[in-house]
């Protein structure tokens, strides 16, 4: 069955609980109702999502799960799905591909471009940039057909690393965004859960190409339209959208102090309310929310009963530092909760996930964080057997 015990954080310090599977109560700091009220421009767009990527803590959503035409920000999936096949083998980034004819005919200067001629040679890694620079609809199509073989079997790739990663309701058509009758849509929570995946995963590669200013291709320099790099400070991407269909879109982050936080704006009617929202947005996600550090990486959170083991029990430690952002100048009250599936049946081994940590602010889930085995917990022999039975019953 599952096991469970309340714990309520205050400063913390550590705290080892026995998982007796009854509560046990710690002092507590009240929050109260303690609420945030989010900038003006939360309001100038019908989509917007706030989310630190450390903690997975949403800080701000409207309309999270509803669907919409990402426009130009369909091509964050097109890097990520380069990234992977670069990390595999598949491709490389010094790789060329060649500016065919058909490809000409379709994408020569057609919408955002890093104009290309028929025949020429770019490398995957010069794709990438013009992609995630000045959002190039040609590269982007190149990239396609030369890592993939066709557009087709190159968005069928997209599909299946957007499912492997969890973007359940997502949905690519093209490797550009550019209208496909609706074949491409996505929501702002597959768009956090896309970021969180190019910024863990690929970190080298997300600083490479992501959050240049402005690219010089062929002699012609363009500026890159994102509104948050230069303008907020550890801003570093990701990428902006338009069609008249879609409207004005944004996927953004910027880090501070170790601190990320994602930003996600869909639909706005101009571009500058798109523009503003994002900047209000992850400003007041850095000012209006400090960051509570919960646990240290490796620190005892409690303690699990064991099963036919060695030992009867086995501590559960933090796999990294756990912290959550509370309202500023609140202390916040923070309910903890440790739930696993027990008793945990041995062999267990270092390291392996066998708890969690369920983490509440006034009764609402916002975190539910992995805890791992301190220590391996071999097999009982028959002394150990009759030492845990006597243990037990005193118990």
């Amino acid at each position: 069955m599952t096991k469970a015990i309340a714990v309520t954080a205050a400063a913390i310090a550590t705290i080892a609980v026995p998982l007796s599977g009854a509560s046990q109560d710690l002092p507590s700091i009240a929050i109260g109702d303690a609420r945030v009220a989010p900038p003006p421009e939360a309001a100038l767009a019908p989509v917007v999502l706030l989310v630190d990527l450390g903690t997975g803590q949403t800080l701000y959503e409207k309309n999270a799960e509803r669907r919409f035409m990402p426009a130009s920000v369909t091509k964050v999936m097109t890097a990520y799905t380069a990234f992977e096949m670069i990390e595999r083998g598949e491709i490389d980034l010094r790789q060329r591909y060649t500016f065919d004819e058909d490809s000409y005919r379709n994408w020569r200067r057609r919408g955002s471009t890093m104009f290309l001629g028929l025949g020429e040679q770019v490398s995957v890694a010069a794709l990438l940039q013009g992609i995630l620079t000045v959002s190039a609809n040609d590269g982007s199509a190149l990239l396609a057909k030369g890592a993939a073989g066709s557009v087709e079997a190159w968005t069928a790739r997209m599909n299946g690393e957007a499912r492997a990663i969890g973007m359940r309701d997502s949905s690519f058509g093209s490797p550009n965004g550019f209208p496909d009758e609706g074949r491409t849509f996505t929501t702002a929570r597959d768009l956090i859960t896309l970021a969180q995946a190019i910024v863990t995963r690929h970190p080298d590669k997300y600083a490479a190409f992501f959050g240049h200013k402005s690219l010089t291709w062929d002699e012609i320099t363009q500026e890159n339209h994102d509104p948050l790099i230069g303008n907020v400070e550890g801003a570093d991407g990701m990428k902006t959208g338009f069609t008249n269909e879609a409207g004005y879109t944004y996927l953004g982050s910027a880090e501070r102090n170790g601190r990320r936080l994602a930003v996600v704006v869909a639909g706005a009617e101009r571009g500058r309310d798109r523009n503003a929202a994002a900047r209000a947005m992850i400003e007041w996600g850095f000012s209006a929310w400090q960051p509570r550090r919960l646990f240290a990486q490796g620190q005892e959170v409690g303690r699990a009963k064991v099963q036919q083991g060695a030992a009867s029990s086995v501590g559960l430690v933090a796999p990294r530092q756990f912290h959550l952002n509370i309202p500023t100048a609140s202390d916040g009250e923070i309910d903890l909760r440790l739930t696993y599936r027990g008793p945990l049946v041995a062999p267990i081994a270092a390291g392996d996930t066998v708890a969690r940590l369920q983490i509440r602010i006034d009764g609402e889930l916002v975190q539910s964080a992995p805890l791992v085995a301190a220590d391996d917990v071999g097999e009982a022999d028959a002394v150990d057997r009759l030492g845990n039975g006597m243990f037990g019953w005193l118990q």
